[in-house]
């Protein structure tokens, strides 16, 4: 069947247009050419409506910050569960006649894959379309959402938040790609601080919003509750979020997808597994050994394969290789104390479980308000120096809690939490900024992908070797002295972070501007 030269939509309210193919491979179409007549296309009623209001969306002037709320819309449904899922596992456990130990793999499980995938899921969408991409994973987790809500028993629960986290993986970086893509470089910074902030104040509004739900109506209404948003994510992603050029059709880089996947699996469940096993297990040792190797495996194969998954060339780039290190030790100081304070509050100070909950919201509240205002900080001072800023006061922050005693003041720990929030809140958009206006427009998916493995390496890290130097310490008798090593732990963590950021460079926008307008097709 011929197809025809007019690619105009109806102004009508129709959906049978002639002459007139829309030509996108997203699109269903179904085309009726009767004889001696012209092609007549048959256009979906609910394409004709996302074709007027991405026309719009178009048109607007806040184009940018349209595509930018659609999109965290989706890292909003992803992320909220996680604080609400953590503090009811007792609940979940009683009801589905399981352990905590068990069911703690419905949040390390997701976590874990989505630190595999996560890779794999920004090369997708660079070469498949960052929106299409977008679009299926939060499907993906829309779907097993809804299956959480039936879970019979605590495999299937984990089933279920694991297939939904391994689809959601793409996600991130694909919204990521699709934010860096809409903004300039001098202004990605801005967008990122927005970003920061639904990540970090999306886990409050679960505890808050879904405290109260599982405490008056049982734990499932965290799922009945995620599905219905990750479903209007997925219309309002269809209906605002821009369709991206696919990128070359070159073959999959499937040695390296294999190879990356098992490295830092091995590596995570290595780490989450040692506290539990005992560091010299046979298996978390084979996992310290035989991770690292695969890595090393990874960069070699990544190094002479024509189209590596990820190009090793950027690691020769100081604004891409320090700001992953800082990612990574920023993430793991903050997600180390993140994970030790409640511990802290409980066994040192004695405090309630509501109590502990209401004091420890005061760093993601913290984080989620510095996070916009750094965004805007970094256009005027740079990422170097913001990055430096935020990591300085995770030193602080560590340091002001490691000198907390059983007659320490509330007030003194909300200061702790507070500066801890701040240095991430800081941290987070200037260094992800950093590293998207280091590499070419084309690998924006890839490289937010990497961004969110490496940071998800440095949380799992952070938590299970500060905890595991607490019970250490505590088995030992040192008590209160015993956060103080976790403690001191992460601030050196957090110095290593410092010393990072130093290396970066302020970026150049010029120079920026001028290599995506060699990306653009002439």
């Amino acid at each position: 069947m011929a197809k025809t030269d007019h690619p105009e939509l109806p102004e009508g309210n129709g959906s049978v247009v002639s002459a007139g193919g829309v030509d996108d491979a997203d699109e269903l179409e179904l085309g009726i050419e009767p004889p001696g007549a012209d092609e007549v296309v048959m256009v979906p009623w609910s394409l004709i409506l996302q074709r007027r209001v991405a026309g719009r969306v178009d048109r607007s002037p806040r184009k940018a910050w349209i595509i930018l709320a659609a999109s965290l819309l989706g890292v909003f449904t992803a992320s909220f569960t996680i604080t609400v899922l953590t503090v009811s596992l007792a609940d979940i456990a009683h009801d589905l006649g399981s352990t905590k130990s068990i069911l703690t793999w419905a949040i390390t499980g997701p976590s874990l894959a989505m630190a595999v995938l996560g890779p794999i899921g920004g090369k997708m969408s660079d070469r498949h379309g960052a929106r299409r991409v977008y679009l299926i994973s939060i499907i993906g987790v829309a779907v097993f959402s809804g299956a959480a809500i039936l879970a019979w028993n605590a495999p299937a629960l984990i089933a279920a938040r694991f297939l939904g986290a391994s689809l959601g993986a793409a996600a991130g970086p694909a919204a990521l790609s699709m934010i860096n893509r809409s903004f300039p470089p001098q202004r990605r910074a801005q967008a990122l601080g927005y970003w920061a902030l639904v990540g970090a104040g999306a886990p409050v509004i679960g505890v808050v919003i879904g405290g109260p739900l599982v405490d008056s109506f049982g734990w499932r209404w965290i799922f009945i509750l995620q599905t219905p948003i990750a479903i209007a994510a997925v219309v309002i992603g269809f209906l605002v979020l821009p369709r991206s050029a696919r990128g070359d059709r070159h073959p999959f880089d499937i040695a390296g997808s294999v190879l990356l996947a098992f490295g830092v699996g091995l590596v995570l469940v290595a780490l989450n597994r040692g506290p539990e096993m005992g560091w010299t297990h046979p298996l978390v040792l084979g996992g310290f050994i035989v991770g690292p190797l695969l890595l090393v495996w990874f960069a070699r194969v990544e190094s002479r394969t024509e189209h590596p998954l990820l190009p090793m060339r950027y690691f020769r780039r100081r604004n891409f290789t320090f700001p992953m290190i800082n990612q990574f030790f920023t993430n793991f100081t903050y997600m180390g104390g993140f994970i030790l304070t409640p511990l802290l509050l409980h066994d040192v100070l004695g405090y309630s479980t509501t109590k502990t909950g209401l004091v420890s919201i005061a760093r993601p509240i913290a984080f989620s308000i510095v996070g916009p205002i750094a965004g805007y900080l970094v256009i005027r001072f740079g990422e170097r120096t913001i990055g430096i800023f935020g990591s300085v006061v995770l030193v602080g922050s560590m340091m002001t809690l490691a000198m907390v005693t059983a007659s320490t003041g509330m007030w003194w720990i909300e200061g702790a939490l507070v500066l801890s929030g701040i240095g991430m809140g800081a941290c987070a958009p200037a260094m992800i900024a950093s590293i998207a206006n280091s590499v070419d427009k084309r690998d924006l998916g890839v490289a937010s992908a990497a961004s969110q493995t490496v940071s998800q390496i440095g949380v799992v890290a952070g938590m299970q070797i500060l905890l595991t130097v607490q019970s250490v310490g505590a088995s030992s008798g040192n008590g209160t002295d015993s956060y103080a090593a976790a403690y001191h732990i992460g601030a050196v963590a957090a110095v290593i972070a410092v010393v990072a950021a130093f290396f970066v460079r302020r970026t150049s926008h010029e120079e920026s501007q001028a290599s995506e307008s060699l990306e653009q097709p002439h």
